[in-house]
């Protein structure tokens, strides 16, 4: 297969050598003056790097984070905080970047990996057929980005209007959803199966299992080991996160 654009990864909070020991004892979400919903540990509002404060759009987004804090224990585990990663991108980073991220996700429609079908065996093609078929109609339907599959993986150029359209809808979202799609997109390889995961039509783990069929058909045949199993677990479990991640901002 042709190599994928390169994955647009928002700019997270880098782990500090020195441990950050918990200074609150409670987390909870408040509405925020300016509106929006802020995590506030022991009544005061968290910063983000860049010192801005810690406040989403809905109160389910700001409890997903303020519930990473909340189960801290007694240092700062950032690899444990996923959401208020995403949250500090957004804050931070994605509103003085939306052209160039959303041109980073509409290329991953040019080189979807539900585009590029196995020439064999049989059985492989047959599956990659029935379960990412449904998908790339599912995005000719409802968003209009009709991809065309291919055999093989010599590239294939796909139309114009359909990257157009999923840049459009891109930059459609506001900062906290697009940082979330960014995110999915080169985690699943796939602008179908991430735009399916931001509407609420496919369950993230589901999706995360859908982009890695060529993956699960070869350890179906020649086992996997346990590293690698668990590899995989912690990118299931952050497609998952984001799942929970798009519901809370609905």
């Amino acid at each position: 297969m042709t190599d994928k654009p390169a994955p647009h990864r928002p700019r997270f909070v880098e782990q500090s050598p020195d441990r950050i020991s918990r200074f609150w004892k409670e987390a909870v979400v408040g509405p925020h003056a300016d509106g929006g919903w802020a995590v506030l540990l022991d009544g005061r509002t968290p910063k983000t790097p860049d010192k801005a404060a810690l406040v989403l759009p809905t109160q389910a987004a700001a409890q997903l984070v303020a519930d990473e804090w909340a189960a801290q224990g007694k240092y700062l585990d950032p690899s444990t905080m996923p959401a208020t990663r995403l949250a500090s991108t957004a804050i931070d980073r994605i509103g003085q970047a939306r052209e160039p991220v959303a041109d980073e996700i509409a290329a991953y429609a040019g080189s979807d990996v539900v585009c590029y079908l196995a020439e064999h065996p049989t059985p492989l093609v047959e599956r990659q057929v029935r379960e990412w078929g449904p998908w790339r109609d599912w995005a000719a339907r409802e968003m209009g980005v009709v991809l065309e599959p291919v055999a093989g993986i010599v590239h294939r150029p796909q139309s114009p209007d359909a990257i157009a359209r999923v840049k459009a809808h891109a930059l459609s979202l506001d900062d906290f959803r697009l940082t979330g799609l960014a995110t999915a997109v080169p985690l699943l390889g796939s602008a179908v199966l991430a735009l399916a995961v931001e509407q609420g039509v496919l369950d993230g783990g589901a999706a995360f299992d859908l982009s890695r069929i060529d993956e699960l058909f070869q350890e179906e045949q020649w086992g996997v080991d346990a590293e690698a199993a668990e590899r995989t677990d912690a990118r299931r479990a952050e497609a998952q996160l984001l799942d929970q991640w798009f519901r809370a901002l609905d």
